[in-house]
C-alpha cells in the first residue's frame, strides 16, 4: 500500500535541498519499522527527514491495532496493550517482510522508531539482516534492554532519554539526527567469492598479545584474521557469522565465555557457542584462553553466593572471579562435549604454564590445579579423532601462537594435508 503525503514539521537544516549536496544518488529505500497507532507522528516526521535528504521510504507497521503490513502513519495516539503471543506473530511476519524486502533489493538500510515493546520487536525484524546492513533504533526503551539487543546485533542505538510522544523541541532533534544518519547509510553486500582465506579468532585483554602474533602469523601466510572480543555479545556474533559462512577456520583462541556460562557469569555467549564451526564442516583450533575467570560487573554486582571467592577489580566496572578445579572440570567437559560434534580437522591445544595473563608464575590467578582439570577433563571426554594437545608454555608466550597459528595455516593452504595434530 503506497504511503500518504506526510505532514509537514519544520527540522532546522532540513530545508536545504538535495541539490545542495545531500546523497541523492544513495538510490535504495530506507525501511522504518514502527508501531503506528503509537508511533504514527514520529514515523512521519522521520520519513520526512529521510527524504528530504535524498533517500525514499517504506514504512513496515508492527502496531497492534493495523497489521496491514506496509501501511500509512495515522498520527494515532493509541496506547494498545498486546500479549506476547501477538507480538511475537507480528515480529514474525514482519521479519520474512523485511527479509523479502532485502532479497529484492528494494532496501539497503533500515530504521526503528519505539519504545520498549516496539524495540523488542524491532531486535526479532532485523534479526536475519546481514552483518553491515545498516540498522539504527531510535528508542525510548530501559538501557537494559537496549544493551540486550547489542548483543545479538550489529545495531546501532539511539536511545532518545525522553519519552517519544509526538513532535517537540526534543524529539525533533534526535529524529533529524537519526533521520540525516540513516540516510547516509547503505548495504554493499560482501563479494560472494574472497579472493583471500579469512578466519574468526576470539580475543580477550588477558590474551591479547597471543591474538595478535595469531593475526600477524596468519597474514605472512596470506590469511586474513577477523578478531572477536570474547564478551559475550563478540562470541555470540562469530558463531552466527560463522554459520553464514563467512570464515574459512576458526582459532578459538580464548573459550572464557564457557566459563561465564557454566558459572553464572555476565560474559556468556549462550548455549550456541562453539557449534558453529562443526556445523559448517571448517578447521578448528580450541584454546582455554581465560577460562581461569569469571567476568562480573561492579563489586556490589557480585552475586551473594560466591562470597569468600577470589576476586580482582579488572577496572572498576569489570569484577574478575577465579574459576575453582571443579568448575573447570565442568567447563572442559563442556568444551569437549560441544566439540565432538566436528568431523573437519579439529585440534585442542593447552597451555602448560597458564592461560591468561593473571594466571602464569606469580600472577594473581595462577592455580596450575585448577588449569590441568580443564585440559584433563578435555582428553576424558574427546573422541579419539580429535587430539588434544599439551605445550610447555604460557598462552601468551610467542611459541603458543606460532602453534596454534600455524595449524590453520596447514589447514588452509591449498594442496596440503590436513591433518588433526600439530
Amino acid at each position: 500500500m503506497s504511503r500518504r503525503k506526510i505532514v509537514s514539521h519544520h527540522c532546522a537544516d532540513d530545508q536545504r535541498s538535495v541539490r545542495d549536496g545531500h546523497p541523492s544518488d544513495l538510490a535504495g529505500k530506507v525501511a522504518i519499522v514502527a508501531t503506528l497507532d503509537t508511533k504514527g507522528r514520529e514515523t512521519a516526521y522521520l520519513a520526512r527527514v529521510i527524504e528530504q535528504w535524498g533517500r525514499k521510504t517504506l514504512t513496515i507497521d508492527v502496531g497492534t491495532s493495523n497489521r496491514r503490513g506496509r501501511s500509512e502513519p495515522d498520527g494515532s495516539d493509541a496506547r494498545v496493550a498486546a500479549p506476547a503471543e501477538l507480538l511475537r506473530e507480528i515480529a514474525a511476519s514482519a521479519r520474512e517482510e523485511v527479509k523479502e524486502l532485502l532479497r529484492s533489493g528494494a532496501i539497503d538500510a533500515i530504521i526503528g522508531v519505539a519504545g520498549g515493546k516496539g524495540s523488542a520487536v524491532f531486535g526479532e525484524v532485523i534479526s536475519d539482516l546481514p552483518y553491515g546492513f545498516p540498522k539504527l533504533l531510535v528508542s525510548s526503551a530501559r538501557p537494559a534492554l537496549l544493551a540486550e539487543l547489542a548483543l545479538h546485533n550489529d545495531i546501532i542505538l539511539y536511545p532518545t532519554l525522553v519519552d517519544l510522544f509526538g513532535i517537540n523541541a526534543f524529539t525533533e532533534r534526535v529524529l533529524c539526527n537519526a533521520g540525516r544518519a540513516i540516510a547516509a547509510m547503505r548495504y554493499v553486500p560482501a563479494r560472494e567469492r574472497r579472493e583471500r582465506k579469512t578466519v574468526a579468532i576470539t580475543a580477550f585483554g588477558v590474551t591479547t598479545p597471543a591474538a595478535n602474533r595469531c593475526v600477524a602469523r596468519l597474514a605472512e601466510a596470506g590469511i586474513d584474521a577477523i578478531v572477536f572480543p570474547a564478551n559475550g555479545a563478540g562470541g555470540r556474533k562469530m558463531e552466527q557469522l560463522v554459520s553464514a559462512g563467512e570464515f574459512d577456520a576458526v582459532l578459538d583462541l580464548t573459550t572464557t565465555e564457557l566459563a561465564d556460562e557454566i558459572v553464572g557469569g555476565t560474559a556468556s555467549a549462550g548455549p550456541d557457542r562453539l557449534k558453529a564451526a562443526s556445523h559448517r564442516l571448517i578447521p578448528q583450533l580450541i584454546a582455554p584462553g581465560a577460562v581461569d575467570m569469571v567476568n562480573f560487573g561492579p563489586p556490589s554486582s557480585v552475586p551473594a553466593e560466591f562470597t569468600g571467592r577470589q576476586f580482582y577489580s579488572h577496572t572498576p566496572f569489570t569484577t574478575l572471579m577465579r574459576t575453582t578445579v571443579s568448575e573447570n572440570e565442568r567447563i572442559g567437559r563442556l568444551t569437549a562435549e560441544r566439540l565432538s560434534q566436528a568431523k573437519a580437522p579439529a585440534l585442542v591445544l593447552w597451555p602448560a604454564k597458564g592461560v591468561s595473563d593473571y594466571d602464569r608464575d606469580g600472577g594473581i590467578f595462577r592455580n596450575p590445579e585448577a588449569d590441568r582439570a580443564w585440559f584433563d577433563a578435555v582428553r576424558r571426554h574427546l573422541p579419539r579423532s580429535i587430539s588434544a594437545r599439551e605445550l610447555d608454555c604460557h598462552i601468551n608466550d610467542p611459541e603458543f601462537a606460532e602453534a596454534a597459528a600455524s595449524w590453520i595455516v596447514e589447514q588452509l593452504t591449498p594442496g596440503g594435508s590436513p591433518r588433526a595434530d600439530v
